[in-house]
């Protein structure tokens, strides 16, 4: 939030670290991941089975529309957001951290939800190009996204590659995309 805030009406039109994103589709889309993870969390408060976006294309348009936005628009709307997240938290019982919703790669659990937001912020912080960087991560979030990444691993490669380059007898081997 507080690079959010230092920046300029400038600064949110600048290209950010990914392809065709300035920097205020970015705070856009961590707002709306935000509203997402709220909407999925409320879900499992009533008992109801949700989607993250429920509609096709839905997170796409709204980042598009969203990026237009001013500065001060911008930061309010990720506020408020970021807000309506933690007040979602703070609402569900201990009993439904383990409910399951439908999130964009596939069923999440509520726990799971706490380390996403985590992540998005933390690899977003990098992208928007502000000084920010990889070394500055967190060892929460390091060894938490490790452990992930890690068990997701066999999955991304050939194995007999994958041991090979493991056991310093080959180069890295080809990895299926990252999600």
């Amino acid at each position: 939030m507080a690079d959010v805030a230092n920046m300029s009406e400038n600064n949110v039109r600048e290209p950010s670290r990914l392809p065709n994103w300035s920097r205020a589709h970015l705070i856009t889309h961590l707002a709306r991941n935000a509203d997402s993870f709220s909407w999925l969390v409320d879900g499992a408060r009533l008992g109801e089975r949700r989607q993250q976006y429920p509609e096709v294309g839905m997170r796409d348009r709204d980042i598009a529309a969203g990026s237009t936005r001013s500065k001060s628009e911008l930061y309010e709307d990720l506020a408020l957001a970021l807000e309506g997240l933690e007040v979602a938290w703070s609402k569900l019982g201990d009993d439904q951290w383990t409910i399951v919703q439908d999130g964009s790669s596939g069923e999440l659990e509520m726990s799971e939800i706490v380390f996403r937001r985590l992540r998005e912020v933390e690899i977003h912080h990098v992208d928007l190009d502000v000084g920010y960087s990889a070394s500055d991560w967190p060892a929460l979030y390091v060894e938490g996204e490790l452990r992930r990444q890690l068990e997701r691993l066999p999955g991304r490669a050939d194995h007999t590659s994958l041991v090979a380059w493991l056991v310093g007898r080959s180069d890295v081997p080809e990895f299926d995309p990252w999600w």
